[in-house]
């Protein structure tokens, strides 16, 4: 991680609520969740909340590096129908060693939908990738 990365930095990104972002179509197939009303899901505001943390942070990553998510605890406290946009707010507040920590908020411009934080881990790319190479081929092996 380069040292232009400190607390204070921040970004935002936006996406429309569309039919495929809404809590039914997180999994349609289990009725339970087929029956949730048409409203911006959940795990879309996170996913959401982590791509604005993600991008933020990758503008100052060296080559090779990327990063994973590794906590998040946000609140959604407000729906959100289709056709409106939302958008996610990242605000860098702590680097410590390889972790990272964000305050997190999503508001759909007619008010704060959801709030919380995030942290996130800066990876070296090629370590990672062998060490879920490496997970996976145990997995294999149990099959």
């Amino acid at each position: 991680m380069k040292a232009t990365f400190k607390p204070g930095l921040r970004y935002c990104v936006t996406c429309s609520v569309a039919e495929r972002t809404t809590a039914p179509h997180t999994y349609p197939d289990v009725p339970v969740t087929a029956a949730m009303p048409e409203v911006f899901a959940t795990g879309f505001m996170i996913i959401l909340m982590e791509r604005a943390c993600t991008e933020l942070l990758a503008k100052h990553l060296g080559a090779g590096e990327g990063s994973v998510g590794g906590h998040i605890d946000v609140s959604h406290i407000a729906t959100t129908p289709m056709g409106m946009t939302v958008t996610a707010h990242a605000e860098c507040v702590q680097v410590v060693d390889r972790r990272v920590s964000f305050k997190v908020r999503a508001h759909d411009g007619l008010g704060l939908i959801g709030e919380g934080r995030h942290e996130r881990f800066v990876v070296d790319g090629d370590k990672f990738n062998q060490w879920v190479a490496t997970k996976a081929a145990k997995l294999e092996r149990v099959a």
